[in-house]
């Protein structure tokens, strides 16, 4: 009977994580600007910050950059620690702005897996039409609980005069 449970969680488990890999298919892609160790570790990697930058899927001239932490020591090294769940984000427009499609309150722009299977940190956006502004909110779920830590962004839609 025990085996059967295990076998279950571990079928649940792999689901749920196939899941959210299809789920950030649609994400956008980031690109590794920088890192700094913030503790050294004898063993496995040191933990650090890194910042990544990723252009909004659906809205061209849209940029953000996206600091988040990395757990290191032997776990992290081997992809079983979880990350905590501070992370910052800052948008800024790029060029002109194009909307490509309707725009979705909440939709996910950007994801991270943050542990071996249950933690993401993520990135999703919503449309202020009123105040002709793109509002991106970062934060960190879990599949139990999730974490209120967050940060926002905003982005005014205007011209683009390349200054």
């Amino acid at each position: 009977m025990r085996h059967l449970a295990r076998g279950a969680a571990l079928t649940a488990g792999l689901a749920a994580g196939l899941l959210a890999g299809l789920l950030t298919a649609a994400a956008a892609r980031a690109e590794q600007i920088g890192e700094v160790d913030t503790a050294f570790k004898l063993l496995g990697r040191n933990h650090k910050i890194v910042v990544e930058a990723f252009d909004d899927p659906k809205v061209s001239g849209v940029s953000c950059f996206v600091s988040r932490a990395l757990t290191g020591g032997l776990r992290g090294s081997l992809g079983l620690a979880e990350d905590t769940s501070d992370a910052s984000i800052a948008c800024r427009q790029t060029g002109p702005i194009e909307i490509s499609g309707p725009l979705e309150d909440g939709e996910e722009v950007f994801g991270r897996r943050t542990s071996i299977l249950f933690k993401r940190v993520q990135v999703v956006r919503f449309h202020d039409e009123a105040r002709a502004t793109l509002v991106y909110l970062t934060y960190s779920d879990r599949l139990i609980d999730g974490s209120p830590k967050n940060a926002i962004s905003a982005v005014v839609i205007r011209p683009w005069n390349g200054d």
